[in-house]
């Protein structure tokens, strides 16, 4: 059986508890056994080289020296990366080696919670297979991106909260690999009740399928 860590904590603002239990059941329900965690100090166990998938549930917060070194150690070693939002996408601002893994970092979410469209540019990618693009509410990531990363899913923004930025295109949902070990993002879900959006479920579940070894 297929072990996953799940690691939550941060800025409540997220739901970082609430999101553990949706991705927790639905990993139990992909046949994995899960280990929840809701402090950095999980990361630091040598252990973890053995897992199968690791979930950042954590926005913001500091991850000590040796915790990212050991994570990013293991991820490089095979271990599968995924998460979704500001639980991997804005977790440990100060941590550049972890960033470098995620490919990716927030930056800013203009307007706050506002409509708009996802668009899937990957309809061939077994993780995007029968989705179509479609309308979205919530943070709308504007995000420090890696050019290596496999794009499956975009954002235009409108300028409409911010001028300069208007018509530019960013990644939204993305894979990629860390040594020898799969990385998996979606920007999406700000908080749990965005689970019940069927599409932003169905990106997150295959993802962190296919991220884990």
């Amino acid at each position: 059986m297929r072990q996953a860590l799940i690691v939550w904590g941060g800025w409540e603002g997220h739901e970082p508890e609430a999101g553990a239990r949706v991705v927790k059941a639905m990993l139990e329900e992909e046949g994995f056994a899960v280990r929840v965690e809701n402090t950095t100090a999980a990361f630091a166990d040598p252990a973890i080289a053995e897992l199968s998938l690791i979930v950042p549930i954590y926005t913001m917060s500091k991850l000590a020296k040796a915790e990212e070194a050991n994570l990013t150690k293991a991820v490089e070693s095979g271990v599968g990366l995924g998460g979704y939002h500001g639980g991997m996408g804005d977790a440990f601002r100060e941590s550049t080696d972890y960033q470098f893994m995620c490919g990716g970092q927030w930056v800013a979410h203009p307007g706050n919670i506002i409509d708009y469209q996802v668009n899937i540019v990957r309809r061939d990618d077994p993780i995007m297979e029968g989705i179509e693009d479609f309308p979205y509410r919530s943070e709308q990531y504007y995000m420090h991106v890696d050019p290596s990363n496999e794009v499956l899913a975009t954002t235009t923004f409108s300028g409409d909260h911010a001028p300069w930025i208007d018509g530019v295109v960013m990644p939204v949902v993305w894979k990629r690999r860390h040594g020898k070990g799969r990385v998996f993002y979606s920007s999406l879900g700000h908080v749990a009740k965005e689970f019940e959006v069927p599409q932003m479920r169905t990106i997150l579940r295959r993802g962190l399928v296919w991220a884990a070894r």
